[in-house]
């Protein structure tokens, strides 16, 4: 799959495709269902399917400060893109000035010059241009100027009939947060995952006999709510079993919120300094503070033990 950067990288002579433009941070299974379909559009016209996303998300430059918490890197999105089959992602700078884009120049600039659009596949709720002032009717219109069509796929719902919850970044941001990784699982199709480098902490846990790889995430990550939870720590294509801690370690009176992973029954890891994930599968319990030292250690391996279980149990 190629990967471009800004539109300058989009190679000379780049032909008609099938496109699909969406911050698609998570790339959840509504996400998945219009890639997918634009994927299947491409296939069956014999040309690429091209995704198209920003950095920084839209929201950081138009109301500074507002960053949403990010369900998953770029680099991530575009694995996960690839995985769909699309053949490659162009990811705009989102400036102060792309931002004041009208929807025309918006649909001209990237679309008709640059990516010779055929077809376009978005969700109902696709906004663009200044102040999202374009919508998918808007999209539909100015397709029929410059030659190209429009195709809207409806999203998933979760939960049952009549009370269902479109698919959304938004619905897993307040999922994660609230620490249900069962359900962030359901929308997103997969754990829901953390990404970063294993920094040194205060070694308690070595300490303790739990070993624990301190992350240090990613800037805006969506993190858990403060808890405990049965996981898996990705390490140099390895996965291996993991019981998770996410907060200030109340214990020692901690102040700075860590998410720190013990790998389940293995000895003698020296991870610092190296790029991990870890997915969340299931909550075991929340941030406590416990009376003993001893306490504690007895709880931890209550919950090493019901995380060996919970993971066995998600296979």
């Amino acid at each position: 799959m190629q990967r471009w950067r800004g539109l300058e990288d989009i190679p000379e002579g780049w032909g008609r495709s099938v496109v699909t433009i969406g911050s698609y941070d998570g790339v959840h299974r509504g996400h998945q269902l219009i890639i997918g379909k634009a994927v299947e559009r491409a296939r069956e016209l014999g040309v690429p399917a091209v995704v198209v996303t920003f950095d920084p998300h839209p929201s950081e430059v138009v109301r500074p400060g507002t960053h949403p918490p990010l369900l998953a890197p770029h680099h991530r999105r575009a694995e996960l893109m690839a995985e769909l089959g699309v053949d490659a992602v162009l990811i705009l700078p989102f400036t102060k000035e792309f931002s004041q884009l009208a929807p025309a120049d918006f649909v001209v600039k990237v679309l008709v010059d640059k990516l010779h659009a055929r077809l376009v596949v978005e969700g109902p709720n696709f906004r663009f241009g200044h102040r999202a002032s374009g919508t998918v009717d808007t999209l539909a219109e100015l397709g029929r100027t410059y030659d190209f069509t429009v195709e809207i796929i409806d999203l998933f719902e979760r939960g049952t009939a009549g009370g269902g919850e479109a698919f959304s970044s938004t619905l897993v941001r307040r999922l994660v947060a609230d620490g249900d990784m069962t359900g962030a699982r359901e929308v997103l199709g997969r754990p829901h995952r953390v990404e970063g480098v294993v920094v040194r902490g205060a070694q308690r846990g070595r300490e303790m006999g739990f070993p624990t790889a301190n992350v240090e995430t990613l800037p805006h990550t969506a993190i858990p709510a403060d808890g405990v939870y049965a996981g898996l720590l990705h390490v140099e294509g390895e996965a291996m079993p993991a019981a998770i801690s996410v907060g200030t370690n109340p214990q020692f009176d901690g102040k700075v919120r860590t998410v720190e992973a013990y790998a389940i029954d293995r000895v003698g890891l020296d991870l610092y300094g190296l790029h991990v994930a870890v997915d969340f599968l299931a909550y075991i319990r929340g941030q406590e503070k416990f009376d003993t030292l001893d306490a504690l250690l007895e709880r931890m391996a209550i919950d090493v033990k019901q995380a060996r279980d919970l993971i066995a149990a998600a296979d």
